[in-house]
């Protein structure tokens, strides 16, 4: 159905993925928060991806940097942070991007993760280059300018996308703030249930129903999802509009020893009239949809522009 899907090798001593990482990584149960920004950095516009890993040994932060005009080549830095090694939740490292020293400063000694996978507060995380902190993550945000010496960026950076990997075997939940300048997160539990239906021998007498909910308030509620495995709806969440799609082809028809997902894609729209796509349109299409174009970094940007892409991968 879908192309694979490269889940980042956080973990991995090697810098180069290894082709079988994304089914190595599937089989491990690694929860991968990534948030993609785009400011100005090295004397251009570029994508920066934060990626933050979680299995049974230890937690992951990784970031990369894309190439100048939206090039493949990526720039990356990668931190372990093993239980054992306390040191490693306060420190720092360098990369070079383009010829020019980006450094990367971390403090997670008091991080709140509330058992998930990338911290809620009590942390900083910044990217340094040319003596100005170009990203900054977490509240801790007075100690990390005290810290690396240096003047926040002129540029603002925008939270363009949020793509999440989560396991489970029916109910999947995350939680996302829609608006960039808000404070307010929802909660967004997904969930597959069985029920009988004898007038339907297609699965056995089974019916298949997907409940999205929103703060605990069924959102969507799609009966017949062996029929209805791929489409779109428009929500409301605090008199916002949002669009929602799914895709979980792969949890229906697929069959196999590796993990299945589902693909959810939250994207919300402004309220100037655009096209939408069809509910029946490919996968392709609905993803290019979704993605963050390229555009010139001081533009005014909207909300709208922001995207949530959530992959669901069942286990049995």
């Amino acid at each position: 159905m879908h192309d694979s899907i490269g889940i980042p090798t956080c973990f991995s001593s090697s810098e180069k993925d290894t082709d079988d990482a994304p089914a190595t990584f599937t089989r491990s149960g690694q929860n991968v928060f990534m948030s993609v920004y785009r400011t100005k950095l090295a004397g251009y516009c570029r994508l920066i991806t934060i990626t933050w890993c979680k299995n049974l040994l230890l937690h992951g932060l990784s970031v990369s940097v894309q190439g100048p005009d939206g090039d493949e080549e990526i720039y990356q830095c990668k931190v372990e942070l093993k239980p054992w090694s306390f040191w490693r939740k306060q420190g720092s490292k360098q990369f070079t991007v383009d010829e020019r020293t980006v450094d990367v400063v971390w403090d997670l000694r008091a991080a709140k993760f509330n058992g998930e996978t990338e911290p809620r507060s009590n942390y900083y995380v910044a990217l340094v280059c040319e003596e100005e902190v170009v990203l900054l993550l977490g509240d801790l945000k007075k100690d990390a300018y005290k810290r690396t010496r240096c003047r926040p960026s002129l540029i603002e950076p925008i939270l363009v996308s949020r793509k999440e990997h989560v396991f489970g075997k029916k109910r999947f939940l995350t939680r996302v703030n829609f608006q960039e300048k808000g404070t307010k997160f929802h909660d967004i539990s997904i969930e597959c249930n069985t029920i009988v239906n004898n007038k339907d021998k297609s699965f056995d007498g089974f019916d298949l129903v997907l409940e999205i909910r929103v703060d605990g308030h069924i959102a969507i509620l799609v009966k017949h999802l062996q029929w209805k495995f791929r489409g779109n709806e428009c929500i409301h969440i605090n008199e916002h509009k949002v669009e929602v799609y799914w895709d979980v082809h792969d949890w229906l028809f697929e069959f196999g020893s590796n993990p299945r997902h589902g693909l959810f894609i939250f994207k919300p729209v402004s309220s100037a009239p655009s096209l939408r796509p069809s509910p029946f349109s490919s996968f392709l299409t609905l993803t290019q949809f979704a993605e963050p174009e390229e555009e010139n970094i001081d533009r005014n940007e909207s909300s709208s522009k922001f995207c949530l892409f959530l992959y669901a991968w069942k286990v049995e």
